[in-house]
């Protein structure tokens, strides 16, 4: 049975991950995670057991680190410090989990000549001008914004040089926005879903026009396991779902979608250095790939994941105090 070893794999992303493979794989799967304020067990507590173990600990932990990755087959590395507000308050653990946590895993899996794969976003590239035409490709410049950002282009150029210096046998993604399941309410469109849950408007930043290109975790979570099993080893790919929304689209989304009145929300103060637009070309993963979205519509994905929340109040309640409160002292 082939052996893989989930990074952050109690994260949003990487829990998406885990339950993806556990249904679509024989595989089995270690978790490893430091169950920051990000990272939930409960969001892989129904998948534990036989084929899915948890192991508490810190991708920074060398011992550690080289113990699971000598019995692995493949590394699938999400655990990341991910959220851009956080990185303009505190810098350091995202120099610390980004880049020193992605040295250790890479200098393990160079030791043991074990499969990696490095999960990334497409915020290391920077930005695009609203009325821009041109989308992110695997060609396109580093010109990352924020502490975020330039620490997971940093990690990113650590795996690119393990794999020419060393022969890391590894590849790379690129992908954007996630949304569904198990994603933590600090962020942007959780946090409005479960604002309307708990009876509070929806915030927005700015004027809302900053756009990102939105996917869901499932189909984020299947491209990953395409790559792993036909990507080409050096290769970086793009992973997107044409999904480009305003952030007042997606806000307007939200609120028709739960019966609410499409203006009933309220306008915040902008974030510093607030990237304009995201955009990503995913062809080259589709054409040489053969993957491409399951969600063709971002209102089929907005509902699923509404209904989510909904059925799930569990999962959040207990934290959104706590996270209303912070974007409170942050006028946001």
């Amino acid at each position: 049975m082939t052996s893989i070893l989930v990074t952050g794999g109690a994260g949003f992303i990487g829990s998406n991950f885990v339950h993806h493979v556990v249904t679509h794989t024989d595989f089995h799967v270690t978790v490893l995670d430091a169950l920051t304020y990000a990272g939930n067990k409960a969001s892989i507590e129904s998948v534990l057991g036989e084929r899915v173990e948890f192991v508490y600990g810190n991708i920074c932990d060398a011992e550690l680190v080289n113990e699971l990755v000598a019995n692995a087959d493949i590394v699938v590395h999400f655990a990341a410090e991910s959220h851009n507000d956080n990185s303009l308050n505190d810098p350091r653990p995202f120099v610390d989990t980004n880049i020193m946590g992605t040295f250790t895993l890479i200098e393990a899996a160079r030791r043991h000549n074990t499969r990696f794969h490095h999960i990334s976003t497409d915020e290391v590239y920077g930005d695009l001008e609203l009325d821009d035409t041109e989308r992110f490709t695997e060609r396109t410049p580093y010109n990352p914004s924020s502490p975020y950002s330039s620490t997971k282009a940093g990690s990113d150029l650590l795996v690119r040089a393990w794999i020419r210096s060393f022969g890391l046998q590894a590849t790379i993604s690129n992908c954007s926005n996630n949304y569904g399941p198990f994603q933590h309410i600090e962020k942007f469109i959780p946090r409005q879903i479960t604002n309307i849950l708990s009876g509070i408007r929806p915030k927005l930043y700015g004027s809302g026009q900053n756009v990102r290109d939105w996917i869901h975790a499932d189909d984020h979570s299947a491209a990953v396991l395409r790559i792993i099993e036909r990507g080409v080893i050096g290769e970086t790919y793009l992973i997107g779902a044409d999904g480009e929304k305003s952030n007042l689209d997606v806000v307007k989304t939200i609120l028709v979608a739960m019966g609410e009145p499409e203006d009933a929300f309220d306008l915040v103060s902008d974030r510093p250095g607030h990237d304009l637009r995201y955009a990503i070309d995913s062809s080259k993963l589709r054409a040489e790939l053969g993957w491409k979205p399951a969600y063709n519509s971002f209102d089929d994905g907005i509902a699923a994941t509404i209904e989510w929340y909904r059925v799930n109040r569990d999962w959040w309640e207990g934290h959104k105090n706590a996270v209303e409160e912070f974007y409170r002292k942050q006028g946001q």
